[in-house]
């Protein structure tokens, strides 16, 4: 396939999944299957291979995730945000963090991967923020805004253009996210407090 057309067609599924993500939506998952798919053949092609290996890894979260949802779905099929323990985060983040480094080290070390700490920061912490995601915790929203930004000038130092405007659309996505995704939980919230 067209390395052009490969691109824009993840492009394309990627927008349309991260967009049903956010709306909380089951068909949120297949086609993020397909999304990583398609970039898993991009970055293999611009030698990104932490980000390679990321699409791999995020296939199973997303599988993970799509039961995970089926379990917890409501009847119009959206589901309840759960809350994310402090504890959690922490020891999710320094997790994320150490995973980052050991790969960054095996990149750089036994590989010509391009930008390889970068690289594996990237992808190690996104593997945090889609376990989040999956877990159904609003904080993954804030995970992705970070890691997106950052993600968008790597992509256009690579000339990965096409790439580089998905992510940056992705943080205009992810602050959508996040801000529905804060009032379903401020919402379940006041439907479980009693009444003054």
């Amino acid at each position: 396939m067209n390395p052009a057309i490969l691109e824009w067609s993840a492009v394309g599924f990627s927008i349309l999944g991260v967009w049903l993500m956010a709306q909380r939506r089951m068909l949120a998952w297949p086609v993020g299957l397909i999304s990583v798919g398609l970039y898993a053949l991009v970055f293999a092609e611009a030698k990104l291979y932490s980000d390679t290996l990321l699409q791999g890894a995020f296939g199973l979260f997303l599988l993970y995730g799509w039961l995970n949802w089926r379990k917890q779905a409501q009847a119009e099929g959206q589901i309840i945000i759960a809350p994310l323990a402090s504890r959690q985060w922490t020891r999710d983040l320094s997790i994320g963090i150490a995973f980052g480094i050991a790969l960054g080290a095996a990149m750089h070390t036994y590989t010509d991967a391009a930008l390889p700490w970068l690289d594996a920061m990237l992808a190690a912490l996104s593997l945090v923020a889609q376990w989040w995601q999956a877990r159904r915790h609003s904080a993954a929203w804030w995970l992705w805004i970070v890691v997106d930004v950052v993600y968008v000038g790597m992509y256009a130092v690579k000339s990965l253009h096409a790439t580089a405007g998905l992510y940056l659309v992705f943080v205009g996505l992810a602050a959508m996210g996040l801000r529905a995704w804060k009032n379903e939980e401020s919402r379940g919230r006041s439907q479980v407090s009693p009444a003054a």
